[in-house]
């Protein structure tokens, strides 16, 4: 069989879907594991990480006592929405929504988080992030949802994560590039939108 272009773009196109099926797929999919749902895997400050076996696994809603949401067992948003509020004890006022819309592109660097009541500065900063900072990451192919993080650690070039559910063959922590260049600070992945402080 001869190929031509409307041969040959159809067969790319094809390979594409098959592509982002198979890794929507292996994203969903739980993977044989030590750990069990729910269990333990890591914490901060005496803030617990849970294991979530597969990222788009949920098993019901977290409120407080006096019935804050604090979002979906065992997603991202969870754990980042209950170390706010058991280690800095801290509520926002907005307490749903996915992890991407924890940033409102409509801010400048250093402006009030009206909904979330946290000081936002954007990937490339003239503000380092320092432990505690919620690190917003955009949506992806993968997950158009986004991702949300605690820094748990920062030095004079890099920043330490601790995340929960974090997807396929990630860890609980993950290390990233921290660089100051033009009098800001930027960590070195397109997918981080910037991050939020309590003050």
């Amino acid at each position: 069989m001869k190929l031509n272009n409307k041969n040959i773009i159809s067969l790319i196109v094809g390979l594409i879907i098959l592509i982002m099926g198979g890794a929507v797929a292996l994203n969903s999919f739980e993977f044989n594991s030590n750990y069990k749902v729910g269990q333990q895997i890591d914490s901060l400050n005496g803030v617990s990480v849970f294991y979530n076996g597969g990222v788009d696994n949920v098993y019901g809603r977290n409120t407080t006592s006096d019935g804050y949401n604090l979002g979906l067992k065992y997603q991202c948003v969870e754990f980042v929405k209950r170390y706010y509020y058991e280690h800095l004890k801290h509520k926002m006022p907005d307490s749903h929504g996915n992890a991407k819309d924890f940033f409102n592109k409509e801010l400048t660097d250093g402006q009030l988080n009206r909904k979330r009541n946290l000081i936002q500065y954007t990937n490339q900063s003239k503000t380092k992030p320092k432990v505690d900072d919620l690190i917003i990451f955009s949506g992806s192919i993968f997950n158009k949802y986004g991702h949300v993080a605690i820094v748990s650690k920062v030095t004079e070039n890099e920043i330490e994560i601790i995340q929960q559910n974090p997807g396929l063959f990630r860890k609980s922590r993950e290390i990233f590039v921290l660089d100051y260049k033009n009098s800001k600070w930027e960590i070195e992945t397109k997918r981080i939108l910037g991050w939020l402080r309590k003050e």
